[in-house]
This record gives structure tokens, C-alpha cells and sequence, in this order.
């Protein structure tokens, strides 16, 4: 399932080439929101395969939190439990149909914020090289980043007609765009949302 998210941002660069034909006022956001840490813009990827449904959100810090730097007030680390919990609760953030019956299986948040606290279910290898990386960014002062991925198993995934992230706006309203990508059962397509034009369909 994940080679298919792995490949979703090359696989969707001609649909979202194509669709910035029709928002030229849009252009060079939606060209700068593709691999690069722009503040305010944040990637969102999801494939729906089967039952399974995994989605990855990748987002600067600062979207998310106010800031980058790592959390040494009270108030800071206030902010980075509370980010983290809504984070931990994604089932609102993503507006999944109730009538689609998607258990969370997996969670896991990585950021050099986060102090390290990796979740479950993640290889030993994969988990300490994507450490070792974080840290390395956050000891050279560079930009902090949020990685989320997330797996369900939804028992009627023909319900599930798509993704609603207007609460992930409410939420964290730092993020101005997502740039999302999807794969489901009618082919592939990348869309940019906005708090007012949040939903994507599979």
C-alpha cells in the first residue's frame, strides 16, 4: 500500500500541471507547494486500496504550531500537546463518512518537536534513520517539519466518497492551502484546498 503514497507525487505532477491551466492566478503557488517548506502550504496524500485507506500529511511546523523552534516555554510546549492530540484524533480532521466504518489501525507523528516520541508500528530501521534525519535538520537550524501517516480499515469503503478537511483548517488555521493528492477507485487526481473549497473526491 505504501509504494502506492510513495508514488503519488510524481504520478499526479501532469494532473496538477493541467490544472493549473485553469487557475493561472494559482500558478506559482501550487508549482512552489510541490516538495518545498513554504509556510502556510501543506501536502496532503491519500490512496484508498480495498478496504485500506492511508493518508500522509506533510506540513512546516510553524502551520501547525506558530513556530519551528524547538518548545522551551510553558506556553510552547502547551502548544506542541495540543497540536499533538488533535493530530493523535485524525478522524475529524479528514471529515471520513461515518457510513464508511474506517477503524484507525496505525498513527505515527514525526517531527524534531515532537522530542522524539515516534508512535507504533514503525520498523526499528526506518524509525531511527527518520530520526537521525530530524535531528540533523534541527541541529543545522533548519525548518521544522510535521509528518503524519496514518492507516484505516474501513468496513464499507464505498461509502467513503472522498476527504472533508474544513475541521483540519479550523484546526490549524496557520495552513492557508493543501495541495492533495489522491489515488481511489476512479483513478488519480491532485486538487489544491482551501478552507473554503476543502473537499477532494477518491
Amino acid at each position: 500500500m505504501r509504494h502506492l503514497l510513495l508514488a503519488l507525487p510524481f504520478a499526479l505532477l501532469p494532473v496538477i500541471a493541467h490544472a493549473d491551466e485553469h487557475h493561472h492566478h494559482d500558478h506559482h503557488d501550487e508549482h512552489a507547494s510541490l516538495g518545498s517548506h513554504e509556510h502556510g502550504v501543506a501536502q496532503l496524500d491519500a490512496a484508498l486500496e480495498g478496504t485500506v485507506l492511508e493518508i500522509e500529511l506533510r506540513s512546516p511546523a510553524i502551520n501547525l504550531l506558530g513556530f519551528e523552534h524547538a518548545a522551551n516555554s510553558a506556553e510552547d510546549k502547551r502548544k506542541v500537546a495540543d497540536a499533538r492530540a488533535q493530530l493523535e484524533q485524525p478522524g475529524r480532521l479528514f471529515g471520513l463518512s461515518a457510513e464508511a466504518g474506517c477503524k484507525l489501525d496505525e498513527a505515527r507523528l514525526e517531527s524534531p518537536l515532537f522530542a522524539g516520541k515516534g508512535h507504533e508500528h514503525e520498523h526499528e530501521h526506518e524509525h531511527e534513520h527518520e530520526h537521525e534525519h530530524e535531528h540533523e535538520q534541527h541541529d543545522a537550524g533548519t525548518h521544522s517539519d510535521v509528518h503524519a501517516h496514518y492507516r484505516y480499515d474501513c468496513s464499507t469503503p464505498d461509502a467513503l466518497t472522498g476527504l472533508d478537511l474544513r475541521a483540519l483548517f479550523e484546526a490549524f488555521p496557520g495552513t492557508e492551502k493543501i495541495q492533495a493528492q489522491v489515488i481511489g477507485p476512479n483513478g488519480q487526481q491532485g486538487k489544491l484546498l482551501r478552507a473554503k473549497q476543502a473537499q477532494i473526491t477518491f
